[in-house]
């Protein structure tokens, strides 16, 4: 079965070295993989409730959408896109927002931890806080569900945001569902192995501690004196030194093979000097960047190329989202008054009285559904399925088929599941 995995990136600022390590090299990596359908997207709306600098956030989604594709990410494989080129989000996100408790946003981290910081600092509690900042779980929650998302690769700080998607998704599918899960429930990927750089002070390589070492910015001698600047002790040439926990040594092995890194570990244990030390790994880093660099100079110098490949993925995602959305305003009843045959009370006696099918995940993380007849009693139950996707998939098959699917179908047949679905094909030829 393949699976959806969806990135957004916050076009607030630029990346560093860290960012690649931690974050661009790894996900690339993954987008390779067989099975996997990846979503790339730069995430600008999100990046107003940080900034309300125009030219920061047009230069950094620039900026931003010219690393990851300098740095490898394929277009023709991925979805690469930007969130404010697809409308079907930000409609997605009132209609979900008109199922989602106040009390929950109220229980938001970023949410919490601005109210704290106001009242450490004896402010209002919501003092300078907007709608955008209280909302913006949801939003996120809408990137997500508009692709029905299986994964999101996420940090730690992070895994709320997901788990409120999945409760939003719930709470929506049960309302308007109508026995069948319109949503994937999604799943937080956080990855316990993900590498986190040293900046040059030894302490996690980050923006807010004026540490970082950047990727591209400043070309090739940028770099180097960034490296140059890295915090080393104060052993001279010549003198033994003991690379463990040294910010330079795990800066070379982000980038070094297994021969290379025991090659310099030795060498430094040898007496090799901090200046040749730095030189070497300048040497390793822009060996692997260099190349990308480059491209990202000659993309940064033509604007157009990087417009033409956005609006390419967001034809592909909006080929996606718009059908997802019409699913959605219809299950809220926004449907053209064309589309509404009159109704009688016989009528909805009669829908009343049809079978039913359901779709639920088990304890197990398992999906499963069922056909209940009209007087609760269960006529076929599915066996389970790793993904609602292709459970949904089944009932599809199973409501257009009827009958003629049941020999195929993953299912326990328990009563007159024959003549049920003849009668929910009935109900909708009608």
């Amino acid at each position: 079965m393949t699976q959806r995995v969806l990135t957004g990136i916050t076009t607030t600022g630029t990346l560093h070295l860290g960012n690649y390590v931690g974050a661009i090299r790894p996900a690339i990596e993954a987008s390779r993989e067989p099975g996997v359908e990846s979503f790339f997207f730069m995430a600008d709306y999100h990046a107003l409730i940080k900034c309300d600098d125009p030219a920061r956030i047009a230069r950094s989604r620039l900026e931003i959408a010219a690393i990851w594709l300098a740095a490898g990410l394929d277009p023709e494989r991925v979805t690469f896109y930007r969130q404010s080129d697809i409308p079907e989000i930000p409609e997605l996100t009132w209609l979900l927002t008109c199922v989602t408790s106040k009390g929950q946003m109220n229980r938001a981290h970023a949410y919490k931890g601005a109210i704290d910081a106001n009242v450490a600092a004896g402010e209002e509690p919501d003092a300078g806080i907007t709608m955008g900042l209280f909302s913006y779980p949801i939003l996120m929650a809408a990137d997500i569900l508009i692709f029905n998302a299986h994964r999101v690769p996420v940090g730690k700080d992070q895994v709320q945001h997901i788990e409120m998607a999945r409760d939003v998704a719930q709470r929506f599918n049960h309302l308007f569902g109508r026995g069948t899960d319109m949503f994937v429930l999604p799943d937080a990927q956080v990855d316990a192995e993900m590498e986190l750089l040293p900046g040059l002070d030894g302490r996690k390589m980050s923006k807010s501690y004026d540490n970082v070492i950047p990727l591209f910015d400043g070309g090739a001698q940028g770099l180097r004196d960034a490296i140059a600047r890295v915090v080393t002790d104060s052993k001279l040439p010549g003198e033994p030194k003991d690379p463990e926990g040294q910010a330079l040594v795990q800066l070379y092995d982000a980038f070094a093979s297994k021969e290379q890194r025991a090659a310099f570990r030795t060498a430094l244990r040898e007496g090799l000097g901090w200046g040749d030390a730095k030189k070497q790994l300048f040497d390793l880093i822009d060996g692997q960047i260099g190349g990308m660099r480059a491209q990202y100079e000659e993309l940064m110098a033509h604007p157009e190329r990087i417009e033409e490949i956005l609006q390419r993925g967001a034809a592909k995602a909006r080929a996606l989202a718009a059908p997802l959305l019409a699913q959605a305003r219809a299950a809220v009843g926004l449907t053209p008054f064309t589309a509404i045959a009159p109704s009688t009370k016989v009528e909805k006696s009669a829908k009343a009285a049809l079978p039913l099918f359901k779709q639920y995940r088990e304890g197990d993380g398992q999906f499963y559904f069922k056909l209940v007849a009209a007087d609760g009693t269960t006529l076929l139950q599915s066996q389970a399925f790793a993904g609602g996707r292709e459970a949904g998939q089944w009932v599809s098959r199973l409501k257009t088929e009827g009958a003629a699917a049941l020999a195929e179908a993953p299912v326990e047949v328990l009563g007159d599941a024959a003549s049920a679905l003849a009668q929910l094909q009935a109900a909708l030829e009608s």
